[in-house]
Order: C-alpha cells, then structure tokens, then sequence
C-alpha cells in the first residue's frame, strides 16, 4: 500500500473498488507476486482438458489461453500459473482474462505477470463488472441473540440490516450495523461462535472465488488495512475439521437416514448442509449446519446420546 499507494488510489476510484479490497485479493492470491505458481497454463489445461473431472470446462479455458496467446498479451514461456489454470498475480483464469483484465500502464499488452498497475487495475474491473457496489461495506463482525435460530444463517436467508437488528443481532463493537438492504448471517463455524452480517460485495467476492473463508479472508484483510478492526471474537481452535473420507461417510449416513444430501462426495455444499440441519433439528439441536466430528460420530451410531 505504501509503495503502490498513487496507483492504487487512482485505479480505486477509476473502478469504484477500494484500494484495500484490491490489495487483499492480491495478498491472497500470491503474496504480492511472490508465489504465483510455476506450472506451463497451456500443459495444465491440456492435461486437464485431456482426463479430469471438468474436461469440457478445461477444454474452454485452454482455448482462452490460446487466444491469451494469440492476442500477444504474454509469450508462452511467460505464461504460467497454478495446477487448474489460474494465471498471474492475482490468478485469473484464462476465460476471465479475455473478459476483464486491462491494460492500465499502456504498454499494448495486458499483464498479469510483471504490470503491477495491470494486475490492480485488472482484480478492480472484475470486480466491478461483478456487481461490486461502491462506497458499501462486505458486512461486520456480529453477536447474535440468545434463542437465536441458526437454521436462518444460510446465504438464502436476506434481509436488510435493519431488520437483523430488529431481532437482536448486534455488532460487537456496539455501534448500528452496516445499512445493508440485502444481508445475511454468516457462521465461521458452529452455533455460538463467529457470526457475521455479509452483503451483497461479500457475495461480488465469491465470484472472484467461491469460497466463503476465502471471501472472508479478503474481507477481514481489506479490513485490516484500512485500519479496521481486527476479529473480536475468538476463532473456534478447539473444532476439528473433518477430512474430505469423513465428510463423505458423514453424506453417506445422513442419506442412509433420510436426510438428503445429494450425491456424497466428500465436498460441503448446500445440499450436504440443507441435510444436516434436518437431522439437527430431528435431535433438537442447534441447526447451524455445521460437520462436526461429534456429529459424524452420532450418525454413525444412532443409539448413542445426542452430543
């Protein structure tokens, strides 16, 4: 922030993204550069392309490359990334570079590789493009009421932020929440932890990567450099994360009992956490959804005490 600090003010208010969130994204992509991966993009794509789980979709992306290439914005020796075809500081796929990278220092080239104004200006227009809506905050860090019902803290579950306060949800810091007209509650993890109030650019977010810890990451950061506040709540360290082999056997009994979570593969999406908070609320737990060992173990022996 300090070295880019001209240039990133300029492409903030060019695109209406503030400087932060365009350096938090950034940091979490490469380390400001530093670790961009080094596999060949077109051998990642081809390969993948070739024999994967996502053949057609890597087959169009390395299409994109080629006309990446095509266009003469990078060489091919130039061009690399990680292992599934993210390229560049800030990890564009090759679709999404067609679509929004720039070329901010007006070289004639867009470069994600070694233009730091590209790599800023290119993350803004994304964004913006995305449904980033300026001058609004991602959300706030929130303390939820006794009684709360947990079941409601889903991503399709919004309503304004006035109306979160109506029901008691409060900020942690005591201060009004963010005027968000279209806002959620968010859990980092099980009932009783960190919630959070989140709004439409923490959903704009989660098209740049659809993970809510990764939205949550670039938030916070941002956050952070802007000179917010830090986490005030402290992060459940004590909850063990189950592995992908028990998050599959947990789908696999709650499907065995009637709690249907769709195909199990090992992945936690909506439908693996719809199932879960059936078979909470069944036992009169706390439905928050939330895959916890204690969970897994009680599915799989049915007659021991609820945990």
């Amino acid at each position: 922030m300090q070295q880019l600090r001209p240039q990133a003010d300029a492409i903030a208010a060019r695109y209406g993204v503030p400087a932060e969130t365009i350096l938090a994204i950034w940091g979490m992509e490469s380390n400001y550069g530093s670790n961009f991966g080094h596999i060949p993009t077109i051998d990642a794509l081809a390969t993948l392309g070739f024999e994967g789980r996502r053949e057609a979709w890597a087959r169009s992306q390395l299409l994109a490359a080629l006309h990446i290439l095509q266009n003469g914005d990078i060489a091919r020796a130039q061009m690399i990334g990680s292992w599934a075809g993210a390229m560049g500081q800030t990890q564009f796929l090759p679709a999404n570079f067609l679509a929004y990278a720039v070329d901010a220092d007006g070289d004639g080239r867009r470069d994600l590789w070694d233009s730091a104004d590209d790599v800023m200006a290119s993350t803004a227009n994304f964004l913006a493009r995305s449904g980033w809506q300026t001058g609004q905050p991602w959300g706030a860090e929130v303390h939820l009421p006794p009684g709360f019902n947990y079941a409601r803290a889903d991503e399709q579950v919004r309503q304004p932020a006035a109306a979160w306060a109506n029901e008691g949800v409060q900020s942690v810091d005591g201060t009004p929440l963010p005027a968000l007209a279209d806002s959620a509650i968010w859990l980092a993890a099980n009932a009783g932890g960190l919630a959070f109030l989140v709004g439409p650019n923490f959903r704009t977010l989660l098209r740049y990567n659809n993970s809510t810890s990764y939205a949550l990451a670039v938030s916070l950061l941002a956050q952070r450099l802007a000179g917010g506040p830090a986490v005030q709540t402290p992060w459940p360290r004590d909850l063990q994360a189950l592995t992908r082999s028990q998050l599959l056997a947990l789908q696999t009994a709650l499907n065995a009992q009637g709690f249907d979570c769709g195909t199990p593969d090992g992945m936690m999406g909506p439908a693996t956490r719809r199932g879960l908070r059936q078979y909470q609320h069944s036992r009169g737990l706390p439905a928050d959804g939330y895959p916890s060992l204690a969970l897994l173990q009680q599915l799989q022996n049915p007659g021991a005490t609820t945990p």
